[in-house]
């Protein structure tokens, strides 16, 4: 029998949008959290642990085609899951 709660580990870049190459959607299977400088975020779109930085949408900014420009925030990433 195999384990059906194994979960994939957390890559290094990983993006909330499934037309981005960064997205891996065996790890949206499960609930995900992320630390920025060790508080809890629940708007990210994407990270990069290795780099040190989360992309949050805009509130009110939108782009051409109706979807939030993403705004980068820079600190100590920490993914994982829930």
């Amino acid at each position: 029998m195999s384990d059906t709660n194994a979960k994939p580990a957390l890559p290094d870049h990983l993006s909330g949008n499934p037309r981005s190459p960064q997205h891996v959607a065996e790890c949206f299977e499960h609930d995900i959290g992320i630390r920025l400088n060790g508080k809890e975020r629940t708007d990210v779109e994407e990270y990069c642990i290795s780099e040190g930085w989360v992309k949050i949408p805009s509130p009110k900014a939108k782009d051409r085609f109706g979807r939030p420009i993403l705004i980068k925030l820079k600190g100590d990433v920490e993914a994982f899951y829930k």
